[in-house]
C-alpha cells in the first residue's frame, strides 16, 4: 500500500526496505479539455544536486537531450510528447547505489515545452503526480498528487529523493516556477544556451 504524501510530507524509502536500490520515479498529468491552439508537451527532469543545491555540472541535469547521467545512476526513459493515456506519462529510473557521494539530492521538475508560445501553463494540467516504485517488485511505495490548482507556472518541483543519515528519502515539493526550464535550470545552477 503505497504512502499518499501531502505537500512538505517527507517518507524514508530505504528504513523498511533494507537494500532497496533501484526505484523507478513515475510522473504523470492529464491535459485540460481548453483548446490552446497546440499540444501539450510536458517534460520531466532530474536534477542531481550537490550539498548547496547546486548542479556541479551540465550532466547533471537529465532530461530528454540527456537520457543518462554519467554514472549510470539516473537514466530518463525518454520523452512522451502528449500525455495521452492513464498512468506514468514519463519515467526515470534511480539506481541508488550508483548515485555519486557528491550528490545528496536528486530533484524530479516537470516544465511545459513552449509553453509561451503555445500560451500554457500548469493552470490548464489536472491530475499531475508524482511516484515512485521499486523497480524489482513493482510495488508503490509513495505518491504525491499535486492537487493544488497552478495557475500561470509553467514549471513545477515535483518532487525530491535526497540522502538523510544513510537512509534515501522522498520528499513531496510541489512548488511552481514561472520562466520555465530555464528558471529551474538558473534555480539549479545549470548553465543554458
Amino acid at each position: 500500500m503505497p504512502v499518499n504524501l501531502q505537500k512538505g510530507q517527507k517518507v524514508s524509502l530505504t528504513k523498511g526496505n533494507p537494500g532497496l536500490s533501484k526505484v523507478v520515479v513515475g510522473l504523470g498529468w492529464d491535459v485540460n479539455q481548453f483548446d490552446t491552439g497546440g499540444a501539450f508537451d510536458l517534460d520531466a527532469a532530474a536534477f542531481l544536486l550537490g550539498e548547496n543545491g547546486k548542479t556541479a555540472a551540465s550532466s547533471d541535469f537529465v532530461f530528454y537531450g540527456n537520457l543518462t547521467h554519467p554514472s549510470g545512476s539516473v537514466q530518463h526513459m525518454g520523452d512522451n510528447l502528449t500525455g495521452a493515456g492513464d498512468g506514468d506519462d514519463e519515467q526515470i529510473k534511480v539506481d541508488l547505489s550508483k548515485v555519486p557521494a557528491s550528490i545528496s539530492k536528486i530533484a524530479f521538475t516537470v516544465t511545459i515545452y513552449e509553453a509561451e508560445q503555445r500560451r500554457q501553463n500548469f493552470g490548464q494540467v489536472n491530475n499531475a503526480f508524482i511516484r515512485v516504485y521499486n523497480e524489482e517488485t513493482g510495488e508503490e511505495m509513495v505518491r504525491y498528487d499535486l492537487g493544488e490548482d497552478f495557475s500561470i507556472e509553467t514549471a513545477a518541483v515535483f518532487g525530491e529523493l535526497y540522502r538523510n543519515n544513510g537512509e534515501w528519502k522522498f520528499n513531496a515539493i510541489g512548488c511552481g516556477y514561472q520562466g520555465g526550464l530555464a528558471a529551474l535550470c538558473a534555480n539549479y545552477g545549470v548553465e543554458v544556451e
